[in-house]
């Protein structure tokens, strides 16, 4: 089973699950150098549902939230390694600034986002809540994150 659609591709699919009655959560990220803490947030999601969708950023749009030097991994590569993880199901690729064409799109019963970020400042919390799905935040895994890795790996002789 391919697990890396474009969104044109999903679509189809987000349909049929919809028929069967399946819980379509829903995330996104850049997961620029994937760690643990990618794995526990995804694993944390899959639990609430059947079927976990992630959104990744393409390079052009790291670049606009992350800034200069990022993304390290090309966006082929970091939607092929997050596809690889076992609670994902689907990877989609998106290169706007934010995923909510992505989330107009899919409409999923589950909006989630890391620690960081409130369920009421997560984009697409709107549209999710206004069909009557849920939008949570989850908690982090402390002490790991990209940039906390980056840095490190920058520090080193």
């Amino acid at each position: 089973m391919k697990k890396v659609l474009s969104l044109k591709q999903l679509l189809p699919v987000v349909r049929k699950l919809r028929r069967q009655r399946k819980k379509i959560a829903f995330t996104n990220g850049c997961f620029d150098i994937l760690h643990i803490g990618h794995l526990d947030s995804l694993e944390r999601i899959k639990k609430r549902a059947n079927v976990l969708i992630v959104a990744v950023n393409s390079d052009s749009s790291v670049r606009r939230n992350k800034g200069k030097g990022r993304p390290v991994v090309p966006a082929a590569e970091r939607a092929r390694l997050v596809a690889a993880l076992k609670p994902v199901d689907y990877v989609v690729l998106f290169s706007e600034e934010t995923p909510l064409k992505v989330i107009r799109a899919v409409q999923p019963d589950l909006l989630a986002k890391g620690g960081d970020w409130k369920p009421s400042q997560i984009v697409g919390s709107a549209v999710v809540r206004a069909r009557g799905g849920q939008v949570i935040s989850v908690p982090y895994l402390k002490g790991h994150s990209t940039t906390r890795l980056l840095d490190s790996l920058r520090k080193r002789p």
